[in-house]
């Protein structure tokens, strides 16, 4: 096997091997970063939708007290509003969903799912808890979701919430008297939820990850390529030619060029020496083509003398 072929397997083995391993090293660390970055977004829209509740508890609640006495106005309710503004918003990110998720809703599209309910329970079995990330299998696939909890800490939500005799009449009579009563201060009555599928991050991870694992691949591409030439140029082709003069020398051959080489690195000393063992070969030749032949007399008294 001649030693390009030998460097080449090595060096595509080495490429190979640290590719898979780039890949899998960054693989892991553009899935975490999109993943943190898709809950930050999360933590953006809950921070946005808690803003629009306050907004409307403090301001527009206010505003439609009056209205209020002679039809239910649900703008007047935090929760409505917030939902109503993440529903626009989604015009334009229909990925992520939004849902203000009650134990004992006064609308009943807020009531709580299986999943949710759990997620409610564990806000209120640890009050302390301020948030909880998770995912969860869906019909279109995995789920990533963001979970705040919704506590009574204003006691003019009470007055709505208590009884169905200190609620509204109004609100009564578009929701009826069973639904969204016996709250307290200080309870945690739901959760705030933002989920996302999780191929969303995935695919933004397989764009990135396509995007640097092509750019390292020409990379290596490149590196293949230049450590070839280089390996040609300044190793095979001089060791080819010293290898070639060499051959013809051992075999005898006159007149061979002698091998020029003036770099200072391995491959000039090399062809210095062959330079100096060919020197040294053509004085060997000369000096025995000039020694004489002894003839057979003499090698006769030589014989004998040895045997005396």
């Amino acid at each position: 096997m001649k030693l390009i072929v030998k460097f080449n397997a090595v060096l595509l083995a080495a490429s190979v091997l640290g590719l898979a391993a780039t890949a899998g090293v960054t693989h892991r660390m553009l899935e975490d970063k999109a993943r943190a970055e898709t809950l930050h977004n999360a933590r953006l829209m809950l921070e946005a939708a808690q803003g629009m509740r306050t907004y409307t508890s403090e301001r527009i609640h206010k505003l439609l007290q009056t209205q209020m006495k002679y039809t239910f106005l649900p703008e007047s309710v935090p929760s409505f509003a917030a939902t109503e503004a993440f529903n626009a918003l989604r015009r334009t990110m229909p990925e992520y969903g939004y849902k203000e998720a009650a134990l004992n809703p006064t609308n009943p599209r807020d009531r709580v799912t299986d999943w949710e309910a759990d997620i409610v329970s564990q806000f209120r079995n640890d009050p302390n808890r301020g948030e909880i990330v998770g995912e969860r299998e869906t019909a279109t696939g995995r789920s990533l979701y963001l979970a705040r909890p919704i506590k009574i800490v204003d006691a003019n939500c009470l007055t709505c919430h208590t009884t169905p005799e200190m609620a509204p009449k109004t609100m009564v009579d578009a929701y009826g008297p069973a639904n969204g009563f016996g709250w307290k201060l200080n309870e945690t009555i739901g959760a705030q939820i933002v989920s996302v599928p999780t191929a969303m991050h995935e695919k933004q991870t397989r764009a990135t990850m396509l995007g640097f694992m092509g750019s390292i691949a020409l990379v290596f591409a490149l590196v293949f390529v230049t450590l070839n030439v280089m390996l040609g140029v300044l190793v095979i082709r001089p060791v080819t030619r010293l290898s070639a003069s060499a051959e013809r020398v051992s075999l005898g051959e006159e007149n061979v060029p002698k091998f020029q080489s003036s770099t200072q690195d391995e491959i000039g000393g090399l062809a210095r020496a062959i330079t100096r063992m060919r020197a040294s070969l053509e004085k060997a030749m000369v000096m025995l083509e000039g020694e004489p032949v002894p003839s057979a007399a003499s090698a006769r008294v030589s014989t004998s003398a040895q045997h005396r």
